[in-house]
């Protein structure tokens, strides 16, 4: 017999027979803008503070933040941009980077977030993939200067008069908007914000009644480590939803949220400046880029109840020498996702941060992003062990991946989505999108994982970092939980590398504890009898850091090939 799983609360009972799963709910989606919901918590608490930029020193309320959406909207439509163009969101976590979220939601322009770390080649690949007709950005950040990568892609820029770009390489750019200060051809934020008059304020309120919930909103490119980065296209609908239904599951009526983590991904744009308007809270941020000391005096100086991390902030943050110096008390829980979260670092985080309701979560861009979450309420096993249970209003199955049929309940196989979440497409794609969303509309995570009778989700790894050693299918994921169990062990990542007789063989790349010795001999030795012999390593190497891509997934081609040893 086949019964639904209401999700209005954690599952109790275990109900499912089979790896499919349909998150009925009590609540009803919301069919509302962006702007429609920034508008509503304006009402509700306009004297609130909306967001605190702590570096920079900004603090807004919603009614002042209101104010200077319109005014940054009006402000682009009187630049010439309509409803339906792109404009590329291109620096580290500012006020602006917030202000134009909105402001371009507003005016129907859509906002493409691009990710502040790119060089070059990599910037002018993404605004010219999206054809965008502005780009926003400070004049540098840390090492990068902004301001002369466009000049060398658009050299005309010198030339140009602002608001007038004419360029070979990017045919629809026409206006540079630079946060911090003057450059020749460039238009400074101020212009921007002085350009709208009466006329494009009264032109921003009659566009109100032509967008629709459904219209795209939102360009992430999403990693590029296989070939080019893939422009996923989210609508007003997948977002301001997916940050409803997150909020309401973490208990969102009033928190206060510490935002580490990068406006450029989904998890900051989306679970920052999205659940801000949708649920009214105030939101924290405590530096452009990441800074685990910076993270702890804002929780400190903001009495923060909630905070956002990846795993490595996570570890980062509990490693700060005088951690125990700042008064963490008003932290309540958090969200831990990003990438795969391993079970000793989450009760690390528990016991070290005392936060009890820090959740795991699981997404993908494509997503909006979150579709697995855990409840505060869980117990620590579950929230360990597993991403939580399905998110209201979504499909999720587990499928084999060479045939496609659901799986039985805790066998391993393809994730894969179906819902409001569900991205429009990759922008101008049609093969890409083609290749993840089926024509019935699952999504293909590409993540490997399984399902209890309950419904909760564990992740085993990617498709593509699959080691298939000997003919065994084999989640690096599994082994690299295993090896964060060991005392001297502080990180571990797991790849195949090529092997003459097996296909592959597994390699352990180990971080140790500050001071800590050990041997290939001891790990190999802590693995025996533990786990299956096929899934003991046959390669050990300890580093003292891992080749990042740009975000944060460890690249397992650097590693390999291997000397055998």
């Amino acid at each position: 017999s086949h019964h639904g799983l209401h999700v209005d609360g954690p599952p109790i009972i275990p109900t499912l027979t089979t790896s499919y799963v349909h998150g009925t709910s009590s609540t009803s989606l919301l069919h509302m803008t962006v702007a429609e919901s920034l508008q509503r918590s304006v009402e509700r608490w306009p004297d609130r503070e909306a967001m605190a930029f702590l570096q920079d020193g900004v603090r807004k309320t919603f009614a002042q933040f209101q104010q200077d959406v319109d005014q940054a909207a009006a402000g682009l439509l009187a630049l010439g941009m309509k409803k339906g163009d792109r404009l590329g969101m291109w620096g580290p976590n500012t006020y602006e980077w917030v202000l134009f979220q909105f402001a371009t939601a507003k005016a129907g322009i859509i906002l493409v977030a691009v990710n502040p770390a790119y060089q070059v080649q990599e910037v002018e690949f993404a605004l010219q993939k999206v054809g965008c007709k502005a780009v926003v950005c400070p004049t540098q950040f840390k090492t990068l200067n902004y301001c002369d990568m466009l000049r060398k892609i658009c050299p005309e820029i010198e030339t140009s008069s602002p608001g007038d770009i004419k360029s070979s390489r990017l045919p629809e750019l026409r206006s540079v908007i630079v946060l911090d200060s003057r450059q020749p051809g460039m238009l400074h934020f101020e212009d921007v914000m002085q350009a709208g008059g009466s006329q494009h304020m009264q032109q921003l309120q009659d566009l109100q009644k032509k967008i629709s919930f459904d219209d795209p909103i939102n360009i992430q490119f999403t990693s590029g480590t296989t070939g080019a980065p893939k422009g996923a296209t989210l609508s007003h609908h997948n977002i301001i939803n997916n940050s409803y239904f997150i909020g309401r599951r973490l208990g969102y009526h009033w928190r206060v949220i510490c935002v580490p983590v990068p406006l450029y991904h989904c998890f900051g744009s989306v679970g920052g400046g999205i659940s801000m308007a949708v649920h009214g809270i105030s939101t924290v941020f405590p530096s452009r880029g990441y800074d685990g000391k910076a993270n702890l005096a804002a929780i400190e100086s903001e009495r923060c109840t909630f905070i956002y991390g990846t795993p490595t902030m996570y570890v980062d943050m509990l490693n700060q020498p005088d951690l125990t110096k700042y008064d963490l008390s008003s932290v309540e829980g958090g969200i831990m996702a990003g990438s795969p979260c391993p079970q000793e670092l989450v009760k690390k985080v528990f016991s070290d941060l005392n936060a009890k309701e820090i959740t795991l979560g699981y997404g993908t861009t494509e997503n909006s992003p979150v579709t697995f979450l855990a409840s505060p309420l869980d117990n620590v096993e579950r929230k360990t062990e597993t991403v939580g249970y399905i998110t209201d209003h979504l499909e999720a199955k587990i499928v084999d991946p060479t045939t496609g049929m659901v799986v039985p309940v805790g066998t391993s196989g393809e994730i894969m989505i179906r819902g409001y979440c569900v991205m429009l497409e990759y922008w101008n794609d049609r093969a890409k999108t083609d290749e993840c969303i089926t024509k019935d509309r699952w999504y293909k995570t590409g993540d490997i994982g399984s399902m209890d009778t309950y419904g909760y989700c564990r992740i085993d790894g990617r498709i593509k970092d699959m080691i298939i050693r000997g003919g065994e299918n084999i989640y690096p994921a599994e082994i690299e939980q295993f090896l964060h169990r060991h005392p001297k062990v502080k990180e571990a990542q797991v790849v195949g590398v090529k092997d003459e007789r097996m296909g592959e063989e597994i390699c352990a790349c180990i971080k140790l504890v500050d001071g800590a010795d050990c041997t290939a001999e001891e790990i190999k030795a802590y693995c025996k009898g533990q786990i299956s012999h096929f899934k003991i390593p046959r390669y050990v190497l300890f580093v003292t850091s891992y080749p990042l891509t740009i975000t944060g997934k460890v690249i397992s081609s650097v590693l390999a090939p291997l000397p055998s040893s």
